[in-house]
């Protein structure tokens, strides 16, 4: 198995993961029934949604114990609160999002699968445990990315250009960037990855840059294929769109994390 990402540079507060036994996953279940119980009546998810929000809550503990749990939480609370922003007017825009702002069970999938297979490698021993969690951290943070840019690019982006031809083009439209939305992008990876150092979840400083970066230049790719592809191929889905933004910021973020880590993160060895 590798080892650990050796500590270079600064540190962020740090501890070990728990260690897999029945009684983690039985506090995980009581938890999460308990708050999601409590919880249906926040306006974020639909019924649906909180039931499959439990479900993810109880394997992220399980598998990565409270801090990988509240990083999701953060992940949710910062989503939502960034989505009811400016609401009314892009509501009478037709730019809001359905439901008055409410996710359901695909939202909840197509945000957080990538992290969960992650959180379950490591839970698992499978992999080397430094690695699989900069790509749990990158899969939020582009996804959080996204909402910012989305949300904020589409009530106060001044222009919105399609990515791919830099052509004029309403707000709302996919693969549509403006630079408001861009800096809020760049605005939410940076959010999430804090979060993510803050819980001990990423313990360098290189790891803090590269998660924040990729976070960024995923969504940029994310509006690449939603330029592209959506409206030409029905069956690609916004949920389908975000699940494959999570799944290449994790992958890009493990890769460099692996080709630069004798330079960046210290060296990973067998």
């Amino acid at each position: 198995m590798l080892r650990a990402v050796q500590h270079k540079g600064m540190a962020f507060l740090s501890s070990e993961l728990p260690t897999q036994e029945p009684l983690l996953w039985l506090i995980a279940f009581l938890v999460n029934g308990v708050l999601i119980s409590l919880a249906q009546r926040w306006p974020v998810l639909t019924r649906a949604g909180w039931c499959h929000a439990g479900l993810l809550g109880t394997v992220l503990w399980g598998s990565l114990g409270w801090r990988g749990w509240l990083a999701v939480v953060a992940y949710l609370v910062m989503g939502s609160l960034v989505t009811k922003l400016g609401f009314a007017r892009k509501r009478d825009l037709g730019l809001a999002e359905a439901r008055g702002g409410r996710r359901g069970p695909e939202n909840v999938w197509g945000s957080a699968f990538t992290g969960l297979v992650l959180a379950m490698l490591v839970a698992a021993g499978l992999g080397s445990e430094p690695l699989l969690l900069i790509g749990f951290a990158a899969s939020f943070a582009a996804k959080l990315a996204d909402t910012f840019g989305s949300e904020i690019g589409k009530r106060w982006g001044r222009t919105t250009l399609l990515i791919t031809t830099l052509r004029p083009v309403p707000a709302g439209t996919e693969g549509a960037v403006s630079v408001e939305g861009t800096l809020a992008s760049a605005l939410g990876s940076l959010l999430m990855t804090t979060v993510m150092a803050l819980l001990g979840l990423l313990t360098t400083a290189s790891s803090v840059v590269l998660v924040s970066v990729v976070g960024l230049v995923a969504t940029l790719l994310e509006s690449i294929l939603g330029a592209t592809g959506q409206g030409r191929w029905p069956w690609l889905s916004n949920e389908l769109v975000n699940a494959l933004q999570t799944v290449w910021a994790a992958l890009l973020a493990m890769a460099a994390a692996a080709l630069l880590g004798g330079m960046t993160f210290g060296s990973i060895q067998p």
